[in-house]
């Protein structure tokens, strides 16, 4: 059997709150493992506090554990330096966030461009990379509108747009439908199930809707940290 694309072995996080003798050490992750295969679509749900966005920001290379190991396709990340960090997370992460983090003077086109910069593609390649991303989210007649222009529903396609552009190895998404109403939730969704499906993109979504959580093919729990249980959803994609 091959490896699993992502594998997070005794996963501590502890950080310190306070200073001098006031301070104390909080364990926001306990000895965390995880397995993610490739194309795997894994709903990442629990309280607040029990360690969900640290963990995703952990596999991002955002944060650093305080031990144990991360993989990411062959690669332990925890190993690599600030700089190596940064370029394999342009090359190999699409995050998407809640609340959109789009530039507001920047058109749909120039936002979901700007991961490419970092790249060695042309002008003209990087046009065609962006006109495939927005083209996959249902936005290439959009490709010129400004934020304040579209929808929030529409703003997140853009931010989605932004996060595959790369073609990166693995797509996180923190509450990608939490700021959204019913209807743009759900046509979210239905985007990323899609990415996941058709195009085989491996995803860990933290979420606090259960409805959210059953697109995915499973539902990983954690609790104070702690991994609690794991299950199957028959279809990812109803």
């Amino acid at each position: 059997m091959s490896e699993p694309l992502v594998r997070v072995s005794g996963l501590e996080k502890t950080f310190t709150r306070g200073a001098g003798r006031d301070a104390q050490e909080v364990h926001v992750l306990r000895g965390l493992d995880l397995d993610v295969d490739k194309g795997d679509y894994v709903a990442l749900m629990g309280p607040s506090g029990s360690g969900k966005t640290t963990l995703l920001n952990i596999l991002a290379g955002i944060d650093r554990p305080t031990s144990g190991r991360v993989t990411v396709d062959g690669l332990d990340i925890a190993t690599l330096s600030e700089s190596e960090l940064a370029r394999w997370r342009s090359r190999s992460v699409g995050f998407i966030f809640q609340l959109y983090n789009l530039i507001p003077v920047l058109t749909a086109a120039e936002n979901v461009e700007l991961p490419l910069l970092l790249t060695k593609l042309s002008k003209r390649e990087r046009r065609q990379h962006v006109e495939t991303a927005l083209g996959v989210v249902g936005l290439g007649d959009r490709m010129d509108h400004y934020p304040r222009q579209l929808s929030g529903g529409q703003e997140q396609r853009v931010a989605i747009a932004r996060a595959i552009v790369t073609d990166p190895v693995i797509l996180l998404a923190d509450e990608p439908t939490g700021d959204l109403d019913k209807a743009s939730g759900a046509e979210i969704l239905s985007l990323l199930a899609r990415l996941n499906s058709e195009f085989s993109k491996t995803i860990v979504m933290v979420t606090h809707d259960p409805h959210a959580a059953e697109r995915a093919k499973r539902t990983v729990h954690l609790e104070k940290g702690v991994l609690e249980k794991a299950g199957a959803v028959a279809d990812a994609r109803r």
